[in-house]
């Protein structure tokens, strides 16, 4: 059976396949292509359920999720850091919701965390991920909200971060913060989605088990970041809450869905499910 797998185009999603392209483990059958590409477009992608498998924002599941349940593992949630809000000067967060913000993305869960932590609707321009650090640092926008290795490169620019998602998000709830998730269609069928299910999840573990090839693979998908840091944000968001969520990451998960939908982010009920 051909399985399309959506990742994104950025060396976290990349370490995780790696033994997909590698044929490192055992495929159970499935032939497996490779579709990456920006998280804005996996979203997009999502609501016409054109891939069977694919990663997306947790934010954008709700809208999805009468057409694919969530993988049990393959989540990027990072536990004290997340997307930040980048300037090229120090602001308080009563002048950041006075300012257009570049964003990378309305469906995508930064864009939802930041609606919160500014406490609802709050002026934005969309814009690829990878053009929103040079955005703001040649002034044509007042501030930028950065996703993937972003937020570790902002401060060579010499740009300086205004609000980290992630370490807001945790002082609210004590969690993590979830931010991308792997879902599959439901279409498939449980047998096929449990047998899928397995092999991913071997595929994360024999990257992490072969860490030094995974990356090299995963370095194809750094856009010339250094390999320290490139190594260094793959370690962020490749953890043991992505090999499997927990009680923790489950628990994450459903309570930054529950305060969406009590904002009135969905026109319907969220049902958070997951693959067996």
């Amino acid at each position: 059976m051909r399985i399309r797998i959506g990742h994104s185009a950025d060396p976290d999603d990349a370490f995780m396949v790696w033994a997909l392209a590698a044929d490192r483990v055992d495929s159970r059958g499935f032939e497996f292509e490779l579709v990456p590409s920006d998280i804005q477009t996996l979203n997009e992608w999502a609501l016409e359920g054109r891939l069977e498998v694919t990663a997306l924002s947790l934010a954008a599941y709700p809208l999805v999720q009468d057409r694919y349940a969530l993988l049990p593992h393959g989540a990027s949630i990072g536990s004290g850091y997340g997307p930040i809000v980048v300037a090229p000067r120090p602001l308080e967060l009563e002048e950041l919701r006075e300012l257009e913000i570049v964003v990378p993305g309305r469906l995508t869960t930064a864009f939802l965390v930041l609606g919160m932590v500014l406490g609802g609707r709050f002026l934005h321009r969309a814009l690829p991920f990878d053009a929103i650090l040079a955005e703001v640092k040649e002034g044509r926008a007042e501030a930028g909200l950065l996703i993937h290795e972003g937020q570790l490169t902002y401060a060579s620019e010499g740009l300086v971060k205004v609000v980290d998602l992630g370490e807001w998000w945790l002082l609210e709830t004590g969690l993590p913060l979830p931010l991308g998730v792997n879902a599959a269609r439901r279409d498939l069928g449980s047998d096929v989605l449990h047998s899928l299910s397995a092999v991913l999840q071997e595929s994360i573990a024999a990257g992490l088990e072969h860490r030094e090839e995974a990356l090299a693979y995963a370095l194809e998908f750094a856009r010339e970041l250094d390999p320290g840091l490139a190594g260094r944000f793959v370690d962020m968001y490749v953890n043991e809450l992505t090999c499997d969520y927990g009680d923790e990451g489950r628990q994450a998960v459903k309570e930054l869905l529950r305060r969406a939908e009590a904002c009135g982010a969905y026109e319907q009920p969220v049902r958070v499910e997951f693959v067996a």
